[in-house]
């Protein structure tokens, strides 16, 4: 038996009163006014209910299931990627064995910026926050022994969206799975790259060229697949509010829509192929709240705005991911009940499917044990809470109503303040976007460092020295992927290469659409690095303005 040291206890400092929900009593998180008492209802039960809805139907603020959960649970989609293709692969069939039920690829920083992993551009950073993938050998590697006709597949890719499911079709061709049959998710969500996230490659206009590429090919060729995933995660990460959230992501949504209608795309064709990534934050409230306001006014929106006819094109369908930003590094052990909260904000927000971070992912990629409690916790509430029993279980509820209410008027403004400067790529050009998120991200750090905010084990319930081991990356790695790569191009037919970038570029200058073009590079065993070079030689890459 090992002694231990005996140590002072010493008592830690408690929170200021005010800072118990957000920046006040009266606050949510994001500086929403709470009211405080629950006002008499000045409405029958009928025409309260007829207010409400039901789920189901149109507007969708109560699910957009008649059954939700009772007839088919969220799905449960774990990120996963680890430096190469085959330790990813491992993870993920581990992943099957716990009862993960869909796939989400995290790739490294050079296959998100379109370089291989041999690019002196790449060094240093190969495999570090996700999987290396620079050739259909590569995704063939990533997809090995993986049921692509049975499961579906979320690839968080942006730049280089086109070329990664170009090797995905490739892939499962290869293995005589139809294109028509793959289900899954390019997140190819460029405009928030631009706002909030920085791993773009070209200027905008090009960028959104190659974003309606995929959504045009994907409505003829991939009906299965949502081609588009836009995204509010980076942007709440990045410190926005929940409202900004909901308006700048569905403000994202319109510019998309109109691009494509621009393009002669009919809307009720692609709007059942657009799905959306939301933040679970920490406030449960608010973030209920949150879904379900984004609910509702992606249906007016839809039909307001753009007249869809079809129900589904009037669904707002939407993945969550617990947040990233609220792990601390400072005793890991409280992320674990951070991110159960987190889900269950998903949860009874009426999530499609659901991500639930690692407790340890504050210090390193997940381990495997961290990983397995952030799935059991989605198990638990799926299977054991009995949130899932009900059918929208906080309908009603006058705190989770007037929120809703709240946070969809903050949204609709921003939305018609975007308008206003002439739509959102005109407002990012010109950092309006990016300066209201940073001023929200400025007020929370200043909360925090005043005392005005209280987060457990940080600045409030702190230990004394909590340095953690963390993981070293393993030194052979990239020397490892260099050779895999070379040795890649040096078994291929390099003049058929040659000719299908030619014909690439060619394209790249008119104005047709390059996802043919970039399918048929990569069965040519073109890499995404070349792919990428050819784009970035007739493009440009964008230089993103000195300041906001």
């Amino acid at each position: 038996m090992v002694a231990r040291r005996k140590t002072k206890r010493r008592t830690p400092p408690a929170p200021k009163a005010a800072a118990v929900v957000g920046t006040s009593a009266r606050e949510t998180g994001s500086g929403v006014p709470l009211d405080v008492v629950t006002p008499a209802r000045d409405l029958s039960p009928d025409e309260y209910l007829k207010r409400l809805g039901f789920p189901g139907e149109r507007p969708f603020t109560r699910g957009i299931r008649a059954t939700m959960y009772r007839g088919r649970l969220w799905t449960m989609r774990q990120y996963a990627g680890f430096g190469t293709a085959k330790e990813t692969n491992r993870r993920f069939k581990y992943l099957f064995k716990q009862g993960n039920e869909g796939l989400s690829v995290a790739f490294d920083l050079p296959t998100q910026m379109g370089y291989d992993s041999d690019a002196p551009m790449a060094r240093g950073e190969v495999g570090r926050v996700g999987v290396a993938i620079s050739s259909v050998e590569d995704m063939q590697t990533l997809l090995d022994g993986l049921p692509l006709d049975r499961v579906s597949t979320s690839m968080t890719i942006n730049a280089t969206a086109a070329i990664l499911l170009a090797l995905y079709v490739a892939a499962g061709e290869a293995r005589g799975i139809a294109r028509r049959s793959l289900r899954g998710t390019v997140q190819n969500d460029i405009l928030k790259e631009y706002i909030a996230r920085s791993t773009y490659i070209y200027p905008p206009a090009p960028s959104m060229r190659l974003a309606l590429d995929v959504i045009e090919f994907c409505s003829r060729e991939v009906p299965r697949w949502n081609a588009i995933s836009v995204s509010g995660y980076h942007i709440r990460e990045a410190g926005a509010t929940a409202a900004q959230e909901i308006g700048f992501t569905l403000a994202n949504g319109i510019a998309y829509l109109e691009a494509a209608v621009s393009r002669g795309l009919d809307v009720d064709t692609i709007a059942p192929q657009i799905s959306f990534f939301f933040n679970a934050h920490i406030d449960l409230l608010e973030e209920i709240a949150k879904f379900r306001a984004a609910r509702r006014l992606w249906a007016t929106i839809m039909r307001e705005r753009f007249h869809a006819k079809k129900p589904e094109s009037l669904e707002l369908r939407f993945h969550a991911q617990t947040a990233g930003v609220a792990l601390t590094a400072q005793q890991p052990e409280n992320n674990a009940v951070r991110v159960a909260i987190q889900a269950l904000a998903g949860a009874l927000g009426g999530a499609q499917s659901l991500h639930t971070n690692s407790m340890d992912e504050a210090l390193s990629l997940p381990s495997e044990k961290a990983v397995r409690v952030a799935l059991r916790t989605q198990q638990i509430l799926a299977h054991e809470s009995g949130v899932a029993n009900t059918v929208d279980p906080v309908g009603g509820s006058f705190a989770i109503e007037s929120l809703t209410d709240r946070l969809e008027s903050e949204a609709v403004g921003l939305i018609r303040e975007t308008d206003r400067r002439g739509g959102m790529l005109k407002a990012i050009e010109t950092g309006w976007v990016q300066r209201q998120i940073a001023d929200s991200a400025y007020r929370v750090q200043v909360e925090l460092e005043r005392g005005e905010r209280t987060v457990v084990g940080v600045n409030a319930y702190a230990e004394g020295d909590e340095s953690v081991p963390l993981p070293k990356t393993n030194p052979r790695l990239e020397p490892e992927r260099i050779r895999q790569v070379r040795a890649f191009r040096a078994k291929r037919r390099q003049g058929e290469v040659d000719s299908h970038l030619h014909r690439l570029e060619d394209e790249a200058r008119s104005d047709a659409n390059l996802v043919p073009a970039i399918l048929d590079s990569v069965r040519a065993h073109a890499t995404l690095g070349e792919i990428s070079d050819v784009l970035r030689a007739v493009f440009g890459t964008y230089k993103p303005r000195q300041a906001v």
